[in-house]
């Protein structure tokens, strides 16, 4: 590449992201002469123009039509968060306003639901989050409550102090008394580890020991069983700002509107949208065009992110003992991808440390 094609390529990047800068803070088709006024090197409209031109060629503008200025495409989009986004810094105030509203909550659940109504007020879309699968959140505490019908209610307070409970019918009938000693050996022996975890070492000791164990074990494994508690369908779903989609521009079209607000109900779906961050390699995914949720999905950005639910708290980095949750923001393409993006990974870290208890900072 010689010195010359080298310099025209970083102008052109360089007026490509100031026209998707200039349309997502004003949401109007930008002009050549708006952003000669913004470029720092001198051009004129005449040769702005033929650089615009250049990038409406290569797919990255179009014009809505031909008196128009021009508009960003998906391509543009993705090329500003490669580029430009990613590479932002958290802004200080924004920090302590985090800190702020989640050290306001005052229970576990109470974080959640302010988290996601922080995550939703950075963009005009949703806030989302989603808890860990239940077999793989770390269980400080257990119980087992025996109900009519030999059901049998499983109390777990998780890392953090979020209670779940959920109610199942084992495969046998148990005795008050047998629960309670179930509990009291899981209690002693498994401080802070996971479902998964526990079924794992109780599977191991009745290889090891059956005429010790056959009893317990059997009956720990019966009630643990991740499959017979629920797996998927027991993780909870917080979600904040969905009335913002009403105002949004992108969604004037009331069927795809009434069809969007429609699938962000099926909490399934959120669960399965959020879910593919977690083998997502970056500490913050961001994923334009998100058809899978439904055919407006085409006008949306996801930028998502885990949480550890453990003992880890770096962002993108496992827990050693606990589950991956997830977290994001599910709004219109044209949204302040620095921001989002800082703040998404600012709420992982933040959150993570909440939900063990440690101090923010």
């Amino acid at each position: 590449m010689t010195a010359a094609s080298a310099l025209q390529q970083q102008r052109h990047r360089q007026v490509l992201a100031e026209v998707v800068r200039a349309y997502i803070e004003t949401g109007e088709p930008v002009s050549s002469r708006a952003i000669v006024r913004l470029h720092a090197e001198p051009l004129s409209p005449a040769t702005m123009r033929n650089i615009m031109a250049d990038l409406e060629d290569e797919g990255y503008l179009y014009q809505p039509h031909t008196s128009a200025g021009r508009v960003p495409t998906a391509s543009a989009y993705r090329f500003y968060v490669e580029q430009i986004a990613t590479q932002a810094t958290p802004r200080v105030e924004d920090r302590a306003w985090i800190r702020r509203e989640l050290e306001s909550a005052t229970t576990p659940e109470g974080v959640m639901e302010r988290a996601s109504q922080v995550l939703a007020a950075v963009s005009r879309g949703l806030g989302i989050i989603v808890s860990p699968p239940l077999s793989r959140t770390v269980v400080e505490h257990i119980r087992f409550l025996l109900l009519p019908d030999s059901r049998v209610l499983v109390v777990l307070v998780a890392s953090g102090g979020i209670t779940r409970d959920k109610c199942i019918k084992p495969a046998r009938a148990f005795a008050q008394d047998e629960l309670d000693r179930i509990a009291d050996h899981l209690n002693r022996h498994y401080p802070r580890q996971t479902l998964e975890s526990i079924c794992a070492d109780l599977k191991t000791q009745l290889q090891k020991d059956r005429e010790r164990y056959e009893r317990l074990a059997s009956g720990a494994l019966l009630l643990c069983d991740p499959k017979l508690l629920g797996e998927d369908a027991e993780r909870v779903v917080y979600v904040g700002g969905a009335a913002q989609f009403v105002s949004a521009p992108e969604f004037q079209d009331q069927r795809q509107l009434r069809e969007l607000l429609s699938a962000i109900e099926e909490r399934d779906r959120l669960i399965a949208l959020l879910s593919g961050c977690i083998e997502a390699p970056e500490p913050v995914h961001v994923e334009l065009g998100v058809d899978k949720i439904s055919n407006a999905g085409k006008h949306l950005a996801l930028v998502s992110a885990q949480y550890s639910h453990g003992e880890s708290s770096g962002l993108g980095e496992p827990a050693r003992l606990g589950g991956q949750g997830t977290l994001g923001i599910l709004g219109p393409m044209r949204m302040h991808y620095e921001r989002v993006i800082t703040v998404v990974a600012l709420m992982s870290q933040f959150f993570s440390e909440e939900l063990k208890g440690e101090k923010l900072s």
